[in-house]
C-alpha cells in the first residue's frame, strides 16, 4: 500500500510532484543535494499554494494541511517510502547509482518510478536489484496540473507494480496511459517534430519565433513550441531530442536542431536561468 511518496530531484518537475502528492493526500519527502534549489522549491510551492488560496480553490486549512504533509531533505537516510520518483538529471548512470543508493535502506518491495522522458527503462532496471519493481512514471510540465502521465512497462516490471502506478495516478487526480518500454514512450516520440519543425522554421528564416507560437496557440494548443521548450527548459528538451536521435540511429527526423544546441551553450534554458527563446529577465 502506498502511503507515503518519496521524490528525489527538487527542480521544476520533482517540486511539481511533491506538491501533487501532498495535495492528495499523501505524505511527500522532497529530497535533493543542493540546498538552493531545495529552497527555491519551498519558495515555489508556497507561491503555488498561495495562488490557488487567492482564487478560492483552497482554503487556509488545505494550505496548512498540504505543507505538513511535506518534508524537504537534503539527507539520503530520509529517503524512505514505499513509493520513490526519481526526477533528476536524465543520465542513466546518475539514476542507477541513486536507485541502488535508495536500495540499501528500503524494503525490497520498494516501487522505483522514474520520471525519464526518453531514457530506456529497460536499461535502468538492469542496473538495480530486483527489477520488478521498476518502472517509468512519466508525469508532463507542470505537474501538479498537466493530468497525463505515462505508466512505462519495461521488460522486468511486475504486473503487481505497474497495477499499483495505474490505480496511485488515478488517487492523484491523473490520467494514466500504459505504455511499453521504446524511444520517447508515445508523447515525446510524437511531440518531437512540435519543436523540432518549429525551430526549422525559424533556422530557415521562414518565421520567427513569436510568429510559431501564436500560430499554435491560435490553432488551439495551450503554449506554442518555444513557450514550452522555456518552460521545461532547452537543456532537457535538447537531451530528449538527442536520446531520441541516437536510438534511432541517427535518424534526419530526429536531429537536434542547431538553434536550440546553441541555446543550451550559452545557458540560456529558458525561465529557470532568465532567459531562452524569449527573456524573462524583464
Amino acid at each position: 500500500m502506498i502511503n507515503k511518496i518519496c521524490v528525489t530531484g527538487a527542480g521544476t518537475m520533482g517540486s511539481g510532484i511533491a506538491l501533487c502528492a501532498a495535495q492528495n493526500g499523501f505524505d511527500t519527502i522532497l529530497f535533493d543535494t543542493n540546498e538552493t534549489v531545495l529552497t527555491n522549491a519551498q519558495i515555489g510551492i508556497n507561491k503555488n499554494l498561495d495562488t490557488l488560496l487567492e482564487k478560492n480553490k483552497i482554503t487556509e486549512l488545505d494550505k496548512s494541511s498540504i505543507l505538513q504533509r511535506l518534508v524537504f531533505t537534503n539527507r539520503i537516510e530520509d529517503c524512505v517510502a514505499p513509493l520513490i520518483i526519481e526526477a533528476i538529471v536524465e543520465k542513466p548512470e546518475i539514476k542507477i547509482s541513486l536507485f541502488n543508493q535508495l536500495s540499501t535502506i528500503n524494503e525490497p518491495s520498494t516501487i522505483f518510478a522514474s520520471n525519464t522522458s526518453s531514457l530506456s527503462i529497460n536499461l535502468l532496471q538492469k542496473g538495480i536489484p530486483n527489477p520488478e519493481r521498476v518502472a517509468g512514471l512519466h508525469f508532463f510540465n507542470p505537474a501538479q496540473i498537466m493530468k497525463l502521465v505515462e505508466v512505462v512497462k519495461a521488460e522486468n516490471t511486475s504486473n503487481e507494480v505497474i497495477n499499483t502506478l495505474m490505480q496511485l495516478c488515478i488517487t492523484l487526480k491523473k490520467t494514466p496511459v500504459l505504455c511499453i518500454d521504446a524511444p520517447g514512450f508515445i508523447v515525446n516520440r510524437v511531440a518531437r517534430h512540435y519543436y523540432l519543425e518549429a525551430m526549422k522554421l525559424v533556422e530557415l528564416e521562414l518565421a520567427t519565433i513569436e510568429t510559431v507560437d501564436e500560430i499554435m496557440e491560435a490553432s488551439g494548443f495551450k503554449m506554442g513550441p518555444f513557450k514550452l521548450m522555456d518552460l521545461i527548459g532547452n537543456d532537457i528538451n535538447l537531451a530528449v531530442t538527442t536520446s531520441l536521435y541516437e536510438a534511432f540511429n541517427h535518424e534526419h527526423r530526429f536531429e537536434p536542431s542547431i538553434l536550440q544546441i546553441n541555446k543550451v551553450k550559452n545557458n540560456e534554458l529558458g525561465r529557470k536561468t532568465g532567459k531562452g527563446f524569449y527573456d524573462y529577465t524583464k
